[in-house]
């Protein structure tokens, strides 16, 4: 079977035993989903934008790890 819809994996397919710490931040005044690690970082889960070249900005890339000082 095929999906096709706008939404993330992890939307589709929620795991409720998934213990990952996830919010909305505001980074260099953008909008990010990131997860929260252990030691207080954030990785990007998502990137919530309108603006086309913000997608083409590496920092802002999903996997990218955010330091607490910077978010």
């Amino acid at each position: 079977m095929i999906i096709y819809t706008p939404l993330s994996m992890e939307d589709v397919f929620y795991n409720a035993n998934n213990n990952a710490e996830r919010q909305m931040i505001s980074y260099n005044g953008k909008s990010l989903y990131c997860e929260k690690k252990a030691d207080g970082s954030f990785e990007i889960v998502q990137l919530l934008s309108t603006d086309p070249q913000d997608f083409l900005n590496h920092q802002l890339s999903p996997g990218t790890i955010i330091s607490k000082t910077n978010a």
